[in-house]
């Protein structure tokens, strides 16, 4: 590995290990040997969620909010203890088991970094789900997370990316900067208007009126899987 490879790695082993949540995956031990380092981290079988989304083609609307109200209490551990995971996507959201398809945990911290405020610089992440203030190479934070949250959002009700083009990358980042994407009728006629709003609140141009974690988590479409779930266990319990 080359030194600076060495470095983002044991900086990622240095994340992990500070790390203890029941929706990102567990660090186990770590093995420095002399030709090769070993990372253990906890088995998970279910696969990877792009592969969910593939097979169910979307998830219906409680199944979306049920998963994405996972997501974010993940991402509010993570941004509480000033950590940017920088990288979300449903490739890096893994199935605990083969049923449950809203029981993921957060994986792949390569590019996480410890930041507060407005502090990284680094372009990275993934095509599709990077957020506008890293492809204008201006200095960001935890609010990038919060725009990949949104385009996961997006695809699980709508079953395809907000923004897309296939054969041209720098089409694609022009849609990102601008925040060019739309709620085709055909696909989410039947989508609550609470749940557009969550989705536009995410996928707000500009990061400082981009939802954070606390607000999204509080935002009527996610607060209310919680609300029926208290009050449909409420009532069995009382049978």
């Amino acid at each position: 590995m080359k030194p600076e490879d060495e470095i983002g790695l044991k900086q990622e082993i240095d994340i992990l290990q500070s790390l203890n949540h029941p929706h990102i995956v567990k660090f186990v031990d770590f093995f420095d040997e002399k030709d090769h380092y070993y990372v253990v981290l906890e088995l998970l079988e279910g696969g990877e969620l792009f592969d969910r989304i593939v097979q169910k083609a979307c998830y219906n609307e409680k199944e979306a909010r049920d998963l994405v109200r996972v997501l974010l209490g993940a991402l509010k551990y993570i941004h509480d203890r000033g950590v940017v995971h920088r990288d979300l996507k449903p490739e890096n959201l893994l199935m605990a088991d083969a049923v449950n398809d809203s029981n993921v945990k957060l994986a792949d911290f390569g590019f996480a970094k410890r930041a507060e405020g407005f502090t990284l610089t680094t372009q990275c992440g993934s095509p599709g789900y990077v957020a506008p203030e890293i492809l204008n190479a201006v200095k960001y934070g935890k609010p990038s997370d919060m725009w990949s949250a949104g385009v996961i959002c997006y695809i699980l009700l709508g079953g395809y990316p907000p923004f897309h083009d296939d054969r041209d990358q720098r089409a694609l980042f022009r849609k990102i900067k601008k925040g060019q994407y739309e709620f085709h009728s055909e696909y989410w006629a039947h989508v609550s208007d609470d749940a557009k709003d969550l989705i536009r609140g995410l996928l707000t141009v500009d990061m400082m009126e981009r939802l954070t974690v606390d607000q999204a988590l509080n935002h009527p479409w996610v607060i209310h899987t919680y609300i029926i779930t208290y009050i449909f266990d409420h009532i069995l319990t009382n049978i």
